[in-house]
């Protein structure tokens, strides 16, 4: 399975797609995973330019409920010789719930270099997994594999302050032809689950955005997500992730904000 597979994205038209709100993309509370509309809009964007994605953001405006149906539209606001600019907009009937906005194309340069390394780790098959709250069942969460690299389960959640930082190891389990850029859309909204890491409460939030930028995709089964949150005020909360491949290639970066919200279980 391929991550448009996953998505249940489906091409309606030269221009436009459209995907069901099931289980396997929504959030425990039953509306579409905000990495799910990022990670589609991408795949979007990249159907049509017939580009590679460069950098997308993602703005999130309402909700898509589970069983709704999202009908994407995309238009190239500018196409150039080796980089086009364009957006997608997602909508539920005349609600629009998010807008993606990106860059697409490649091109030929001399140089290049990775500047940041990932962490000492251990691999995924030693790291410990993530325990899911009841309120996770038929989400997203059910068919993620996550292992906690540095993290806290749900018992040692108990008020007390960490240093921001969450590490862990995530992986889509059906996936199998590969992480491309839909896929690293998905996997890079984990900031609103490391607030509460970084608080020590068992809390998360609805994100208001992300943003992803993408290095060098190499293949990859697991993706490190080293994630950092950098302030928590004002009721919201805002982060930054790092996602490495095994071989420690820097895949993609994403910064996030999101409004913070305690657990009702």
């Amino acid at each position: 399975m391929d991550s448009r597979a996953f998505l249940g994205l489906e091409q309606c038209s030269e221009n436009s797609f459209s995907l069901s709100v099931v289980p396997q993309v929504t959030t425990s509370g039953g509306f579409l995973f905000g990495g799910a509309g990022l990670g589609a809009g991408i795949a979007a964007l990249e159907t049509v330019s017939q580009r590679r994605c460069t950098w997308a953001t993602a703005q999130y405006l309402s909700y898509a409920r589970r069983d709704e149906r999202v009908d994407i539209d995309v238009t190239i606001a500018a196409a150039g010789s080796s980089v086009t600019q364009a957006r997608a907009v997602c909508r539920v009937g005349d609600r629009e719930v998010l807008t993606v906005n990106a860059a697409l194309g490649d091109r030929d340069f001399a140089a290049s270099g990775q500047f940041v390394t990932m962490p000492v780790v251990i691999p995924p098959g030693e790291s410990r997994p993530r325990k899911l709250r009841a309120a996770h069942a038929n989400s997203i969460m059910e068919v993620l594999d996550m292992r906690f690299v540095k993290g806290r389960d749900l018992a040692e959640l108990d008020g007390t302050p960490g240093d921001g930082q969450t590490v862990m190891w995530v992986r889509i389990k059906s996936l199998v032809d590969g992480v491309d850029a839909a896929a690293l859309g998905i996997l890079g909204d984990f900031v609103p689950m490391a607030a509460g890491q970084a608080l020590g409460l068992r809390a998360g939030g609805n994100s208001l955005d992300n943003t992803i930028r993408f290095a060098h995709l190499v293949p990859t089964d697991w993706v490190l997500l080293d994630i950092h949150i950098e302030s928590v005020q004002r009721g919201f909360a805002h982060g930054t992730i790092q996602m490495f491949a095994e071989d420690g290639t820097l895949l993609a970066t994403a910064s996030q904000s999101c409004i913070a919200r305690k657990w009702k279980d």
